[in-house]
């Protein structure tokens, strides 16, 4: 998927043979950053002052939301399987390291998203975040863009949602709250699995997977409905029986309100870079994999749904959606839990959890 108006401005430097047509980013005004702290050693952060921040999606894509909001390019939470990767070569730079390695930081995002929301041509319609890279990566602890993003969102009273891995969502609970007075707020975290083995090896980045179903537990908590996205997940590494079980069981007891599976696909630059990293890390598993994707980047249909199918049922089976987070986690520990409230409030239609394939 080609987004066009997430290439950098190319008013400054010109293309040559020499960048394969590209202008490079140190041609086009960005100011090149590093911090020698543990957090950001061997990250380079080029900031720049972008054209545009809210991004139409192409009419082709199978999502419901027709615009989005990607305050960085690149991510450092690493993982093998982000789709994203390929969005990087329109940069001069690679879908490998370089994208885990190289972040791009739009540092004039809210005051571009405040013009845009005030624009005449705009009708106040869903905007969709963590659609391409994490909004909540360990670069908005340092930059704060989304305080000013979320800020411009509740001034404005337009409806928005997020998806994220990153526990700092929880920084700007505050705003959170009150967008979600005066306009539809949807809420998601992405935790597929809940083996630490596998996230080590495969979301380096990342907040562990418990972190990041207490984060749910936390705007649950603090009546703010939040879902999870089980995406991906990973064909032959964790989609047994066993794992499926043991991470709904965890997403049941985080009052999660809803549960919707993602299965693994390998778009290009994305399917290179993660058969690299399986042919290292699982070299058993090549072939398997090179018969379950022969047909493209999705698994097939038939695999999906019998996944679909197993997590519905574990669902249903540990009261997804149907208890708050304190009454989940009283059934998960045995104790006796209190009275049933009333269900918590859904989120916006276009912000449910299944329609957020993107990630």
């Amino acid at each position: 998927m080609r987004w066009d108006n997430l290439r950098l401005d190319d008013s400054a430097g010109s293309p040559s043979p020499e960048n394969g047509g590209q202008v490079p980013m140190f041609e086009r005004g960005a100011v090149v950053r590093t911090f020698d702290t543990p957090g950001f050693r061997g990250m380079t952060f080029y900031e720049i002052q972008a054209k545009s921040i809210v991004s139409r999606v192409p009419e082709a894509s199978r999502v419901p939301f027709r615009w989005t909001i990607n305050p960085y390019r690149g991510c450092q939470h690493a993982c093998a399987y982000c789709f994203a990767r390929n969005t990087h070569t329109y940069l001069d730079l690679d879908a490998g390291h370089d994208f885990d390695s190289k972040v791009v930081v739009k540092v004039n995002a809210p005051e571009l998203l405040r013009k845009k929301l005030a624009s005449p041509g705009w009708a106040g319609e869903h905007i969709a975040m963590g659609t391409n890279v994490d909004c909540y990566q360990r670069a908005e602890g340092r930059y704060q863009l989304m305080r000013g993003i979320v800020a411009a969102l509740r001034d404005a009273a337009n409806p928005f949602s997020i998806l994220t891995k990153g526990t700092l969502i929880l920084r700007d609970l505050d705003l959170l709250l009150e967008a979600a007075e005066v306009t539809d707020v949807g809420l998601n975290v992405s935790a597929a699995f809940v083996d630490k083995e596998l996230w080590r090896a495969i979301e380096p980045g990342t907040p562990a997977p418990e972190r990041r179903l207490e984060a749910c537990a936390a705007l649950n908590d603090n009546g703010l409905p939040c879902g999870v996205l089980m995406g991906p997940v990973v064909p032959y590494l964790s989609d047994s029986p066993a794992q499926l079980d043991a991470a709904v069981k965890q997403i049941a007891a985080a009052g999660a309100t809803h549960v919707t599976p993602i299965v693994l696909h390998l778009r290009p630059g994305t399917r290179e870079w993660f058969l690299r990293w399986l042919h290292t890390a699982h070299p058993e598993l090549a072939d398997r994999y090179a018969a379950l994707y022969r047909r493209g980047a999705y698994a097939p249909k038939e695999y999906q749904a019998r996944i679909a199918a197993q997590v519905g049922e574990l669902a249903s089976r540990y009261g997804v959606g149907r208890r708050n987070p304190r009454q989940a986690r009283a059934i998960q520990s045995g104790a006796r839990p209190a009275a049933r409230s009333a269900p918590a409030r859904p989120p916006a239609e276009t912000a449910r959890p299944e329609q957020l394939t993107l990630l």
